[in-house]
């Protein structure tokens, strides 16, 4: 699955990458993260429940930053288990300024899905996904415009 877009914050860029590189910052704003582990500046770990129809799973999420460049782009990749199910995701975001001094994110990820959770079929994962990608986002812009 892909899923991509765009986000007009209103805060300056650099306090809008600060936010979005700490795993725990943007974490607190992921839906069902419930835990968060730091393990040096481009790796961490994180433990987060899904719910996608009528099968939930708790996942075991190891993360890296694969690319960085202050103030402008990140990438991010992500492979994580749960009984019966795996995840892979690679995610990267690019901030540039905007006309009023805020700053705009393009942001765009792929998301592999597999096994049990996988079978509920793609469209309500999409659904899901959608769902929460909207939670998290609208998260990080209220945190960012306080």
């Amino acid at each position: 699955m892909h899923f991509s877009g765009t986000l007009d914050i209103a805060a300056p860029r650099e306090r809008v990458w600060e936010f979005l590189i700490d795993p725990n910052k943007v974490g607190s704003c992921g839906p069902g993260v419930q835990s968060i582990e730091s393990v040096d500046a481009d790796h961490f770990n994180m433990k987060a429940k899904v719910g996608v129809g009528f099968i939930s799973a708790t996942f075991q999420v190891r993360c890296e930053f694969i690319e960085r460049t202050d103030r402008e782009r990140a990438r991010i990749s992500a492979r994580g288990n749960a009984p019966g199910s795996a995840v892979d995701a690679v995610g990267q975001m690019s901030l540039r300024d905007n006309k009023t001094g805020g700053t705009i994110m393009d942001w765009e990820a792929t998301v592999n899905i597999s096994g049990t959770l996988a079978s509920v079929g793609a469209r309500l994962i999409e659904g899901t996904a959608n769902k929460l990608i909207g939670q998290t986002f609208s998260c990080i812009k209220t945190k960012l415009e306080a």
